[in-house]
């Protein structure tokens, strides 16, 4: 069943939400800004916020030390950095992706390999995309050019909940439907009907639906979804990428042709051919990619923690 997210309920009026709201009142007058000066302010926070000692600054860290053993450890902090500016820029690019008007926004953009999406528009279609900082625009701009259902993450913050998925649809053509992540039964019954559906396999989710393959060399909880979702569904995996450009350029969006001969039925050779593909995208710009995500949580038995973080506080109940 597609997500209700998009529907404006009374709840979401409730007083203990106006600061909620104000914040994205704020948040979204910022965005009208020029779009250099978006920038400017995005590298400001992310440069604010790396000289914070925080959790996701240890963990972002961490990812780069083992995925980027080649590099000297002056070259893994400078990457470490321009990291944190890429993320603070993100925050920037959640707002324009979601409330630029639409000519304004497909000025930043460029595309090749439209042609691909072309090629298998007779059945369902599992666009392929990894956690790029810049996501939101990768997810828009691919929209903006192809009918598409949308996906997301659900909030616990029902005001955030209903932004995120309108934002999500903002630039969309088609039926403006929106799936949560969980929502396997709907995903799986759009994509049997000739749907095309975004769909990210690069984070750990665990292993209830995963197994260990490797990535960048090293052993990572990964879905086998992307592979069982074709399978049963008869649904083409076309692969895409959204990469910032320097200066005030803008994005490039590339789409490649779809995978061949995938599924092969094999779960690990199937989750090793998507962590190789997702580790030839990360090496296309690994300063904008989403390293303060702990990508190696969970480890093979015998094997210890890779990140060694403390243990989070938790809060009183009141």
């Amino acid at each position: 069943m597609s997500s209700k997210a998009t529907q404006f309920r009374p709840i979401l009026l409730h007083p203990r939400y106006w600061l909620t709201w104000l914040g994205f009142a704020l948040w979204r007058l910022i965005t009208t800004l020029p779009f250099p000066l978006l920038l400017l302010l995005g590298k400001g926070i992310g440069l604010l916020v790396y000289t914070l000692p925080t959790r996701r600054k240890t963990i972002a860290r961490r990812n780069i030390e083992i995925c980027f053993p080649e590099l000297s450890a002056e070259q893994q902090r400078a990457m470490l950095r321009a990291n944190f500016i890429n993320t603070g820029i993100a925050l920037m690019e959640v707002g324009i992706a979601w409330w630029w008007p639409k000519k304004r926004f497909a000025k930043l953009l460029q595309f090749e390999g439209l042609e691909n999406l072309e090629a298998v528009k007779d059945r369902g279609i599992m666009i392929l995309g990894i956690h790029y900082t810049t996501l939101e625009i990768g997810a828009s701009g691919i929209a903006s050019q192809w009918p598409m259902k949308g996906m997301y993450r659900a909030h616990g913050n029902p005001v955030y909940d209903f932004l995120q998925a309108k934002g999500r649809l903002n630039k969309a053509i088609g039926d403006g439907v929106v799936f949560e992540r969980r929502d396997v039964r709907g995903t799986m019954k759009a994509l049997k009907n000739g749907a095309s559906l975004w769909y990210g396999p690069d984070q750990d989710y665990g292993l209830q639906q995963g197994l260990f393959a490797p990535f960048f060399g090293v052993q990572a909880a990964t879905v086998y979804a992307t592979a069982r979702f074709a399978e049963k569904t008869g649904a083409a995996v076309v692969p895409f990428s959204h990469i910032r450009l320097p200066g005030s350029q803008g994005y490039k969006i590339t789409v490649y042709p779809a995978l061949e001969q995938f599924p092969s039925g094999d779960d690990l050779v199937d989750a090793t051919r998507i962590n190789q593909l997702v580790e030839q995208f990360v090496r296309l710009q690994p300063e904008q990619y989403l390293w303060v995500h702990r990508r190696f949580k969970n480890r093979p038995p015998g094997e210890d923690d890779l990140y060694n973080l403390p243990a989070k506080k938790k809060r009183k109940r009141r």
